[in-house]
């Protein structure tokens, strides 16, 4: 499975933007799909990731109420709608997918491929 993230950009805080995450190669398989995040200086930590075909979501504390992931099957894309965006969640975002085995794991180690980082900078 190859990733590829795209939708990062400078935007002011209280601002919106929206992540994409195009799936190509073998997309029939039931994974959970997820995006992490790095911020400078930081560890790379889990926002929020969706299975792929029940469409459960999944949400860190952190952004939970702020940003929605979703995904469109037919595209073979996940979103990740980000709101009400605060200079702490700058950083560089990565979209990233996981065989689905009953559970969602939010560790970064539990994924099997990531897609290239896409960077995120909120003004404030």
């Amino acid at each position: 499975v190859q990733l590829q993230a795209s939708g990062g950009g400078l935007v002011q805080a209280g601002d919106s933007l929206r992540l994409s995450c195009t799936a190509s190669g073998r997309t029939s398989t039931n994974y959970v799909m997820g995006w992490f995040r790095q911020a400078p200086g930081k560890e790379r930590e889990f926002a929020a990731a969706i299975t792929w075909i029940g469409g459960i979501p999944y949400y860190a504390d952190s952004v939970r109420g702020r940003f929605t992931i979703s995904r469109d099957r037919a595209k073979n894309t996940v979103y990740l709608q980000m709101s009400s965006l605060r200079p702490e969640d700058t950083a560089v975002y990565y979209c990233a997918a996981a065989r689905y085995l009953g559970t969602v794991n939010t560790a970064d180690e539990s994924y099997d491929y990531w897609g290239r980082g896409t960077l995120v900078t909120v003004s404030s």
